[in-house]
Order: structure tokens, then C-alpha cells, then sequence
């Protein structure tokens, strides 16, 4: 995991890691344990994460990957397939293949690389006339950003949660002491608005180039003060990143902790402290029902979540690989109880992998583009939630306390007489006792260790309360057909005639 992904040579007019880790070096306002931080592409606990976008970006340069990876938008300049609009099926696989391919970098534990925002905003252009229908100023607004970014292929991460606070109240009805708990236009004039208040979750703003503000919660009427949408620079004035703990900055080498070292994307809650917006750059203003019909009127929340399993669906491989690795290397692969767990973990990754195909082969045209299968994005949503605590317990099960029993770290084998004692106890019928240590770090890292657990909680939340896409599929499942194969059974008999003889 320590070697580039590409070969270093990089092609002109494609954006590279070099370009992008220069951009992050922009004074954004990020503040980790009470300082703020100077340089997030050097500093400990961003570095590594910060070096994996740009590796994402030197794979796509790469000559060998260059066709697969971008596609020609003119004027000399290819960029991400991620920015693509399918207008066929065919794109749209051809576009979920360069998807998948940055996806397996990293095992699919950057959750929010720059393929995910992009998609969002690209299905929100694929629904642009639903913008148009509501402000045509701020439809235009919306059209010179997303070719702007599209062109620049920037790296986007997006706020589109309130803060909670006091849930048992709405987020109008917190208190006069949190009136700027949650993100508010408190200004509007001839050259814009200004914001202030907070928002969740800034997944990758460390990382990113801009970031899109929006609202992916209902508001009722009476909030519309909280109702706009926006795009902005990170190193924006007034906008400050606070950074969750960074498990990067406590994985000192990549021996041990092989994921955080390199894949902590970091979490932020971002507040905007009177930043002010240009109109180029506002989207939609103070319309509660507008913040609902970017996201679910256009194809921006379909497009958003394919691509979300497109990766789950290559992390579930990666981790499924891991279980059979450790049957392997504890020497439990032939036991019959073992074969039955690996065969159900593998009956689970094909699954979502199923599913992200069938949405693909039951997708369908809208206007001039072509989506996934709506009902089956949802679906896999639905099972994704519940299946991936069930692979983590599995894979923990099937290790037992082989990853409880490891080195304390890298540094125990650099002293002869502890480096003597662990290849006498790691014993392993497949590798050597240096290599089963270094695949149960690894295990560790993805399964037990904080990082691990930061993903479990992602995975299981970040399309919402498991309430939340239970609702989406049940809005988008055909009842009318399933209903009315009853209805077509029950029509063809009727009661038997009684009394008569």
C-alpha cells in the first residue's frame, strides 16, 4: 500500500495527484485538537489521506488507464468518468467500471472520494429543467459551476445534514440560544447572501476542493431561512472545518494500522461564520420544497447512491477476501463450519454486486440520460444497511483470538530475541509468522480497530436511519403490479354456489 498507484507519468490535460495536493494547500481554516491546522497536505494527521486523493488522480493520468479512467469533453481536457452524463446503457456501465477501478485503490474505504459528489451533482444536471421550472437565474447559477467543476474536475464533498441538537424539536424550534446551531441565511443584498450556523457531515473536506451546501433533511414552512443551496472554495472566509479525531495522526506506520494510515478521509462539522456567497454561486434560496426537488426531483440522490454501492460493493469483496485469508492463514480453510460462513459472506458481496448490475439492467431513460433502477438502488440500500455489521461480526468470529494476540507494533520485530518468539507462536500453515501478523493488522484495521469503527457506523448510517431507506424502497416498489397478481388470481373463481341440490 506504500507504492504509487500509477506509473508517474502522467498525460497533459488530466488532471494529476500533483495538481490536486498543490490545490489543497489553500489557508482552508481546518482546527484539529484546539489549533488551527497550516497545511493539511503535510500535516500528521491529514498527510496520508491527502497523498491517497492525489494517487486517485495519478491513476487516471496514467497513460496505461487514461481511456478507461476520463473521457473527452473538449478544448483538449479529459476528466473523471464520474462527471459523465450516460445517455445508454452502455455508458453507464462503461462509466460504473472507471468507478469501480478508484474504488479497489483502496479497498473501497474512501467512502468519500471524488466520485461521489460528482455523481450527485451530475445527476442534478441531468434534472437541470426542475431548477429551471423553479428560477432560471438560479438554474443558469447552477450551470456555470457544474461546467466549471466538471472542467476543472475538482474534487467536491458536500454538507447536507443539520446539526441534531434537541431532536424531539424541529431545527427552527431549537431555542433562542442555538438560533445559529444550524446553518441560516442572516443576509441578503445585491452581490449576495450570508450564512451562518453549522452543518454536518463534511466527509473529505479536508481533502476537497469545494464543497456544496445544501439540505437533505425536510423542512417545514416557516424554515425557510434555512433553505438554500450553494457551492464554495474550501478556503472560503469565515468557513472553518472542525476535524473529528484524526486516526491517521495515531497510526505512526503502515505496518499496523495499514488503513488509517493512508484512508482516514476525516469527518468535519463545518461552520460558516458570516460567509458570504455570490449569487453566481447560489443555487436556490429560501424555497423548503426546492431543497427536496434538487435532490430527489433530478437524478442527483439515485446517481449519489449507485455510486455509493458501486464501492460498497468492492469493499465487500475486499473484505470477504480478507475472511478466507484468515481461514487460510489459521488453517481452518477445510473445516465445514468455516466453508459455510465463507460461502454466505461470498452469497452476501455478490449480492450487492448483483444488485448494482441490475440496477444497471433495469435502468431506463429519463429525458435525454439513462438511470439505474430506482427501486433497486433502494433495495440494495435496504440490505446493504443490515449486511455489512453481519460481514464485520463474521470475519471477527471466524479470526477468534488470533487478532487479540498480535505484537504490540512493528518495533518488536526489530529486537532479535522478541522477533525469535513471534515467528515460533505466529505459526501458519500458509505464510510466515511476519506475513500472518501483517494480514491480522490488516484484518484488525478493517474490522476492530477506532477506524474500523468509524466505518461500521458509516456504513450502517450514511444513506440515513435504516427507517429512512426502508421508506425510499417502499415509495418506489411496484405495489400496483405485485397487488395485482392477487387481484388477477382471486378474479378467476368466485364463492361455489350452496343450498342447492
Amino acid at each position: 500500500m506504500n507504492k504509487a498507484f500509477g506509473s508517474g507519468a502522467t498525460v497533459a490535460g488530466v488532471k494529476n495527484g500533483a495538481q490536486h495536493v498543490a490545490a489543497v494547500r489553500d489557508g482552508r481554516a481546518v482546527y484539529l485538537d484546539g489549533k488551527k491546522v497550516d497545511d493539511v497536505s503535510t500535516h500528521p494527521a491529514y498527510r496520508h489521506a491527502v497523498a491517497s486523493a492525489g494517487a486517485l488522480y495519478d491513476y487516471q493520468a496514467d497513460p496505461a488507464n487514461i481511456e478507461r479512467m476520463t473521457f473527452d469533453i473538449g478544448g483538449g481536457r479529459r476528466v473523471n468518468r464520474a462527471w459523465q452524463l450516460p445517455t445508454s446503457y452502455a455508458e453507464l456501465v462503461e462509466r460504473r467500471k472507471a468507478l469501480v477501478e478508484w474504488a479497489e485503490l483502496s479497498g473501497g474505504f474512501l467512502g468519500r472520494s471524488p466520485d461521489h459528489v460528482a455523481s450527485s451533482m451530475s445527476g442534478m444536471m441531468m434534472g437541470i429543467e426542475v431548477f429551471d421550472n423553479y428560477d432560471p437565474k438560479r438554474a443558469q447559477a447552477f450551470r456555470d459551476w457544474y461546467d466549471y467543476a466538471r472542467k476543472s474536475d475538482l474534487f467536491l464533498t458536500y454538507v447536507i445534514n443539520n446539526v441534531q441538537g434537541d431532536r424531539s424539536k424541529a431545527f427552527g424550534d431549537q431555542g433562542k440560544n442555538a438560533q445559529d446551531m444550524v446553518a441560516r441565511i442572516v443576509d441578503e443584498d445585491a452581490s449576495g447572501v450570508t450564512i451562518r450556523g453549522a452543518k454536518l457531515f463534511a466527509t473529505s473536506a479536508i481533502m476537497a476542493n469545494e464543497i456544496f451546501v445544501g439540505s437533505g433533511q425536510p423542512l417545514r414552512l416557516g424554515e425557510e431561512h434555512l433553505a438554500f443551496s450553494c457551492a464554495l472554495p474550501m478556503n472560503t472566509p469565515g468557513l472553518k472545518m472542525l476535524s473529528r479525531k484524526s486516526f491517521e495522526a495515531h497510526a505512526p506506520n503502515e505496518y499496523d494500522n495499514p488503513l488509517a494510515y493512508r484512508y482516514d478521509e476525516n469527518d468535519a462539522l463545518v461552520f460558516f461564520d458570516d460567509v458570504k456567497v455570490p449569487w453566481e454561486r447560489v443555487f436556490l434560496l429560501r424555497n423548503t420544497d426546492m431543497c427536496r426537488a434538487q435532490l430527489h426531483d433530478t437524478p442527483a440522490h439515485v446517481y449519489q447512491n449507485y455510486q455509493a454501492q458501486i464501492r460498497l460493493s468492492v469493499k465487500l469483496r475486499f473484505l470477504v477476501g480478507l475472511a478466507r485469508g484468515i481461514a487460510k492463514t489459521i488453517g481452518t480453510i477445510n473445516f465445514p463450519p468455516v466453508v459455510d460462513v465463507l460461502g454466505k459472506l461470498a452469497s452476501q458481496a455478490a449480492l450487492i454486486e448483483g444488485m448494482v448490475l441490475g440496477m444497471e439492467a433495469g435502468g431506463a431513460m429519463r429525458g435525454d440520460y439513462f438511470l439505474p433502477n430506482k427501486h433497486l438502488l433502494y433495495a440494495a440500500q435496504v440490505q446493504s444497511q443490515e449486511m455489512y455489521p453481519q460481514i464485520i461480526s463474521a470475519i471477527r468470529e471466524l479470526a477468534g483470538g488470533a487478532l487479540l494476540m498480535l505484537p504490540s507494533s512493528v518495533d518488536d520485530f526489530s529486537n532479535p530475541e522478541i522477533a525469535d518468539i513471534i515467528a515460533l507462536t505466529q505459526i501458519s500453515p500458509a505464510m510466515s509468522g511476519q506475513d500472518r501478523v501483517k494480514l491480522l493488522k490488516l484484518t484488525w484495521d478493517a474490522v476492530g480497530s477506532e477506524f474500523a469503527s468509524r466505518h461500521l457506523q458509516y456504513e450502517m448510517f450514511y444513506a440515513g436511519a435504516q427507517f429512512v431507506t426502508r421508506g425510499h424502497s417502499y415509495r418506489t416498489y411496484d405495489w400496483e403490479r405485485a397487488g395485482g397478481m392477487a387481484e388477477k388470481m382471486t378474479a378467476k373463481y368466485d364463492l361455489p354456489e350452496f343450498g342447492a341440490k
